[in-house]
């Protein structure tokens, strides 16, 4: 502690980030990166792109990112904010939109940074127990659910760190059940096993819908993510952004998202590995239960892992 800190400062309990060991052919688990890199037309786009132009400042709009992340979507660019990795998305949005005279609410198990954001930002917050089966109920989000009144919501889907997807249908029923409040659903994961909720953006003014291009587009290294939700909701997100720092992202970056959002034939080619690789990825978390490394009540039983240690090391993994 320094004694230059202000009072804040002193009181603040930081993120601690994934560790980045200096290991080559490390199977790396802690911060859940892709296994395959990015599209061949994202390095393209980056290569081109890294000339004389970067004496230039980037377009602090970010509109050709913004038009194509609109089009994905069938949007409009007025619909998208983007910033640089979700996590500056998402503390932009408890900034200009979660931070009310209520607190927000959001699961016990969670997401880690949420309470970071509250305490950067002085907000109150609702932790609320997740139920039996590790999984958000919906009634617990829905008003008269406790004593006092919520600010806003906010929830992954599927959550983090258990994994746990709701149905679109359940996360409707929270959105429409708190039409005064802005409802934010943190889709990091969503191409892993949920349904997007950007959806029900044109039915619903307070929903705000982020993600990230860190996970399925391969791109933790190039830090983007972006938020769908009405332009009301765009524009306070703007507003602090501009409040903050105009140009988030740089002019590779947005090349290189433009084009990792365009590529759709290459993300959906390698989703495919999902199907295929399923039974080696279960049968490798059978072995990390077996080892005592993960406890899941008994939704995964122990079997030997000599096996998927052989197959590993054999292809050259150090493990």
């Amino acid at each position: 502690m320094s004694r230059f800190w202000n009072k804040l400062v002193a009181t603040l309990d930081p993120y601690v980030p994934g560790e980045q060991p200096r290991i080559q052919n490390l199977v790396k688990l802690n911060t859940n990166e892709h296994p395959y890199g990015p599209s061949p037309k994202v390095l393209a786009a980056i290569a081109a792109h890294t000339n004389d132009s970067l004496r230039l400042y980037p377009d602090p709009t970010a509109l050709v990112l913004r038009q194509a992340i609109a089009k994905r979507f069938a949007l409009t660019p007025e619909h998208v904010f983007v910033g640089n990795g979700s996590d500056e998305v998402l503390g932009h949005a408890f900034h200009a939109l979660l931070k009310q005279d209520a607190p927000v609410w959001f699961p016990d198990i969670t997401y880690s940074f949420y309470p970071v954001y509250c305490g950067l930002y002085q907000i109150k917050f609702r932790a609320i127990p997740l139920d039996d089966n590790f999984k958000i109920a919906v009634k617990d989000y829905l008003p008269g659910a406790a004593t006092g009144a919520s600010g806003g919501i906010i929830f992954p889907n599927p959550n983090a760190p258990t994994g746990c997807a709701n149905p679109l249908a359940e996360v409707e029923q929270i959105i429409a059940a708190n039409p005064e409040i802005v409802v934010v659903v943190d889709e990091a994961y969503v191409d892993f096993g949920a349904q997007t909720a950007a959806t029900l953006i044109e039915k619903y003014p307070n929903l705000l819908v982020v993600h990230t291009l860190s996970k399925s587009r391969s791109l933790a290294g190039l830090r983007v993510g972006y938020a769908l939700g009405h332009p009301d909701l765009i524009q306070g997100l703007d507003r602090v952004k501009n409040s903050f720092n105009s140009y988030p992202l740089d002019n590779l970056a947005l090349a290189g998202a433009t084009a990792a959002i365009e590529d759709e034939a290459y993300f959906e080619a390698r989703f495919g590995w999902s199907e295929s690789e399923y039974s080696y990825f279960v049968i490798a978390f059978q072995g990390f239960y077996a080892f005592g490394l993960l406890s899941f009540g008994g939704v995964i039983d122990k079997i030997g892992i000599d096996a998927v240690l052989a197959d590993m090391r054999a292809r050259g993994e150090k493990v």
